[in-house]
């Protein structure tokens, strides 16, 4: 029970910062794809 504990009470800051590790590089390959497309039909 108390291994359950300690995933259970996991860093809020550790969280956001995992979170953002994750999708930071997700957004800019949407953001980068987007603006490629949009060179593409103008």
């Amino acid at each position: 029970m108390s291994t359950q504990q300690s995933v259970t009470k996991t860093h809020p800051a550790k969280l956001a910062l995992f979170w953002l590790y994750v999708i930071a590089p997700l957004t800019w390959g949407v953001v980068n794809t987007l603006l490629q497309a949009m060179k593409l039909f103008h």
